[in-house]
């Protein structure tokens, strides 16, 4: 900017001072030589209004009109003009005839030569004013005004002048009071550039404008170059760097200079946004899944803000997930592989032993029960995807020895449209229903599924045999990052149901939040109200003892009810949403 010299080398800051400072002082420095000049002038030609009053006094003196009428000199006017001289502190006072004649003079023996400068404008009538001439007594400004005999005519001259430095003193003394103003405006326009040098490096942090530069065009690169979302905020808690990525991420428009604390986002993002640093937090935004990782900014033990960075894992957790229920199912026909080959060799062994009517009623008891399905899972859900989900689900409960059954009540005649969606509520709320069923006391664990049709919409209830919600929990229970375990990492699977439930129009209750003492629960809405429409056509949907099996109303554990529009697809051989 400045080039390569001296005043290139210094910092931006200095520069800046430097340059006003030399600014302040030629102003000033201009400014204090324009005013000398102007009163400079203004003095002079007040002092030639002066003379030319003193001037116009003597020259309508009758005395000296009739004096300078008879050409007469020295003697009265003589002593006249010496007084005059003396008592307006005047350096002359110079009366003369119609050719110039010197009549009177304050030396006199000037008395009767010519006079030194031009007289003839004043001898034709004229006035001169302020004329700067050079005369026997040294330069001055002198004023000259005719002399008018008794009929009119010019009969002579009086000039009356004051020394060149009469003005100039007065000019220094003026100057000298303008020199201290001067001075007095230097420092303060010194000072206030000091203080603003002072202010930019603060406010630049130190920085060079080259530096400057390069950092702007490393934050536009970076800021947009890179997959992740990024957002920042300032020391009061307000949005200053944004990127594109963070507003598609989060799904709401992020402004800069806003409040971080009014964006409708998931809590997790404003604890890390308050809390910094954090790592690898999974929170839900919107539709997607994103893992967020924070870190607080500082430079010189001065806190800036935060930086929030964060990327979508969404599709990788979608894949977990449906990686997660394959190999769930592959688990459970591993398990009714191992059992079918059991039962496989008693039948063969039974008919190699000619036992024909013990393998004929073994087959039948095979056909009749099942084996490792949920009651009822064949006539009452067609759907293949929701039927595996049912199967693996209950092969994986039977290895932590929890019984899963479906309700009588449960009738899915239409076929899934969505399974990722169902798969995501169902799935979790089993997940943690199970979970809880296999901690508990109670023996033997269960859980229960209510699964009911309404047109497109599939509603469904679980309820377990666990200890229930705690109730300081029943309120948050939904919250990102709320969970009774104690290894971290858990509390989104409830929060992606509801998510994901809402994100179709529908929604997931805790209907109930269970009695850790076996008491009767009481079938309140803690967290949500009642849901509308949770038992539709008569269903029974807070899943009762519809098999015949324990009264889980007087020792059943937390109740979850879901509704998910649009899940279902219309069965075309009968009308969907009908009980059983």
């Amino acid at each position: 900017m400045f080039g390569s010299g001296v005043l290139g080398r210094l910092r931006f800051s200095r520069q800046i001072f430097v340059l006003q400072t030399v600014l302040v002082v030629l102003l000033i420095g201009l400014v204090a030589v324009l005013v000398g000049w102007l009163l400079r002038n203004t003095l002079t030609d007040e002092y030639g209004e002066r003379a030319l009053a003193i001037a116009r006094t003597v020259a309508a003196d009758p005395e000296v009109v009739t004096a300078v009428a008879a050409k007469t000199s020295g003697g009265a006017l003589q002593h006249e003009v010496t007084d005059l001289t003396a008592r307006t502190g005047a350096l002359f006072v110079v009366v003369t005839d119609d050719h110039g004649i010197r009549l009177a003079h304050p030396e006199p023996t000037q008395v009767g030569a010519k006079v030194s400068t031009d007289a003839s404008v004043a001898l034709a009538g004229r006035e001169v004013v302020g004329a700067v001439e050079e005369g026997t007594l040294g330069r001055s400004v002198r004023s000259k005004t005719p002399v008018f005999g008794p009929g009119g005519a010019v009969v002579g001259e009086v000039s009356v002048g004051f020394a060149v430095a009469a003005p100039a003193v007065e000019t220094r003394r003026l100057l000298t009071l303008l020199g201290v103003f001067t001075l007095v405006a230097m420092l303060l326009g010194l000072t206030a550039s000091w203080l603003l040098s002072r202010r930019l490096r603060r406010l630049t942090h130190g920085v060079e404008p080259r530096e400057l530069t390069g950092m702007l065009y490393e934050h536009e690169a970076v800021l947009h170059g890179i997959g992740e979302g990024v957002l920042a905020v300032d020391a009061q808690h307000r949005i200053s760097v944004r990127n594109t990525e963070a507003e598609r991420l989060l799904g709401t428009p992020l402004p800069v200079g806003g409040p971080a604390g009014e964006l409708a986002v998931s809590p997790r993002v404003h604890r890390a946004l308050r809390e910094p640093p954090m790592d690898n937090v999974l929170a839900v935004a919107g539709d997607r899944i994103i893992v967020l990782n924070s870190r607080p900014v500082r430079r010189d033990d001065r806190a800036l803000g935060t930086v929030l960075t964060f990327r979508d894992r969404t599709d990788l957790d979608m894949l977990t997930r449906e990686l997660d229920s394959v190999r769930s199912l592959t688990d459970g026909l591993r398990a009714q592989r191992h059992e079918y080959s059991n039962r496989l060799h008693t039948l063969s062994g039974l008919l190699q032993l000619g036992h024909r009517t013990e393998a004929l009623d073994y087959l039948q008891t095979l056909t009749e029960t099942g084996a490792g399905r949920p009651s009822g899972i064949d006539g009452a859900v067609r759907d293949p995807y929701l039927s595996a989900l049912l199967l693996a689900k209950t092969e994986q409960a039977r290895e932590k020895d929890v019984e899963l059954r479906l309700t009588e009540d449960s009738s899915v005649p239409g076929l899934v449209d969505d399974p990722v969606a169902v798969t995501t509520v169902l799935g979790n709320v089993l997940d943690n229903a199970l979970r809880a069923a296999q901690l508990a006391s109670r023996r033997p664990a269960w859980i229960e599924v209510t699964l009911l049709a309404d047109r497109e919409t599939l509603h469904l209830s679980v309820q377990d045999s666990g200890p229930g919600v705690p109730p300081e929990l029943r309120a948050s229970v939904f919250d990102e990052g709320v969970t009774t375990k104690l290894t971290p990492g858990h509390g989104l699977g409830l929060a992606l149901a509801r998510h994901e439930a809402r994100g179709r129009g529908g929604d997931l209750w805790l209907v109930d939040g269970g009695t850790p003492n076996g008491g009767t629960p009481n079938g309140g809405t803690p967290n949500g109200g009642t849901p509308n429409g949770g038992t539709p056509n008569g269903g029974t949907g807070n899943g009762g003892t519809g098999n015949g099996g324990e009264a889980e109303g007087s020792e059943g554990g937390a109740l979850f009810v879901a509704a998910l529009p649009g899940v279902l697809s219309a069965p075309a051989s009968s009308p969907a949403g009908g009980g059983r």
